[in-house]
């Protein structure tokens, strides 16, 4: 049995407002020319398909588009799971005959006990759950934790193992040991949701999601997180995105990386505002990547993101790394005279080197029109 692990497509999101519906759609095209040229005999993908419970229209098109792109038109077996991003509900409908093309989706708890049988494997598919599902199926109100649902559902997986087969875990959450990077969405709290690799020995490969970095899980071979196709954040400016193949004919069974290659990039550029601003100064990003800048300065800048933007247009990130040196100057007397809107706006701009925008204008005067009518009544 040959497959492609992915995961985290998060369809419908945006970076910084921008919206990436055309990055999510080459990716696409570039695990589907994967899954052709490795002719792998299914598709695993591992949850978060979509970025939120309720997915915008343009989203719902797009994955239905390529769900249906992959199943019907390439021929290729799917097995899917809802992630925490998704609804289950919403995206578990229809999954009923899904089956019919070989797009096998689950969504619940209850269903990662009926494996699917391709070839010389069983596929267990496990969504992401919520301690309760397994108290309420296990019919125990001692179970607290994801740790503690997974000692009892591993053992009566491992009851359904078929010893002539290969087994894969196809599941959604935090493994301990994993590193999280900033675009994911926490989902455990202290540790205890933590589940510990040494649960998951008894199968021959965990295809996870949850985690956008292919390296947040170290040193474990059978193990691995796909990672997002797209980098979400600064976070994994510096990855390498792509997918897993994974053979279950080898013992133990044989994985490999291939990259995927961003269609508009993000890059991260540390320097000064001057070379920054300097067009005869080049750097390696198009007026189409996404541009995160930190910038050296140590003195105000007046305007600094729109003029940034002047030579980087999709500017989606500003930090300064080294701290702010603000020279106060005293004030004098018609400066403490000015009425208060006036000396907050000073203030505002000298503090965050920004104007206030209208609509700012308009809430800060219409706050202390408040306070003046408060400050009357008493």
């Amino acid at each position: 049995m040959r497959f492609l692990h992915t995961a985290d497509w998060h369809i419908g999101k945006k970076l910084h407002g921008y919206d990436l519906l055309e990055e999510q759609r080459d990716a696409y095209e570039q695990i589907k020319a994967i899954a052709q040229a490795e002719r792998v005999d299914a598709v695993v993908i591992a949850g978060d398909l979509y970025d939120r419970a309720l997915p915008s229209e343009s989203a719902v098109t797009a994955l239905d588009d390529m769900l249906v792109d992959l199943n019907r038109n390439q021929k290729f077996p799917l097995l899917a799971i809802s992630g925490n991003h998704d609804s289950a509900v919403r995206l578990g409908y229809g999954q009923e005959w899904f089956a019919s093309t070989d797009f096998y989706l689950r969504t619940s708890f209850a269903d990662s006990l009926n494996p699917i049988v391709m070839g010389d494997t069983q596929f267990f598919l496990l969504p992401y759950f919520e301690p309760i599902a397994a108290r309420q199926y296990f019919q125990d109100d001692s179970i607290r934790t994801v740790n503690e649902a997974m000692v009892r559902l591993v053992a009566a997986m491992q009851a359904l193992f078929d010893p002539a087969k290969k087994h894969v875990l196809i599941a959604h959450f935090f493994a301990a040991g994993s590193q999280h990077s900033d675009s994911e969405t926490q989902v455990q709290v202290g540790g205890l949701n933590a589940v510990p690799v040494d649960l998951l020995a008894p199968f021959d490969y965990v295809a996870l999601g949850h985690l956008h970095r292919k390296e947040a899980l170290q040193n474990e071979p059978k193990i691995k997180y796909s990672g997002s196709p797209l980098k979400f954040s600064t976070s994994e400016a510096e990855d390498t995105k792509g997918v897993w193949i994974v053979d279950t004919d080898t013992n133990p069974v044989t994985v490999t990386f291939k990259p995927l290659r961003p269609l508009h990039d993000l890059v991260v550029l540390t320097d000064s505002f001057d070379h920054l601003m300097d067009f005869d100064r080049a750097y390696p990003v198009t007026p189409d990547d996404f541009v995160a800048v930190e910038l050296t300065d140590t003195t105000p800048i007046s305007n600094v993101m729109q003029r940034l933007k002047s030579r980087f247009p999709k500017v989606v990130e500003l930090q300064r790394v080294n701290q702010l040196e603000v020279t106060q100057e005293p004030l004098d007397v018609k400066q403490v005279q000015q009425d208060p809107l006036t000396l907050m706006t000073a203030f505002f701009e000298q503090a965050t080197q920004h104007e206030l925008t209208t609509q700012q204008q308009e809430w800060a005067q219409s706050t202390l029109q408040a306070a003046l009518k408060e400050d009357d009544a008493q």
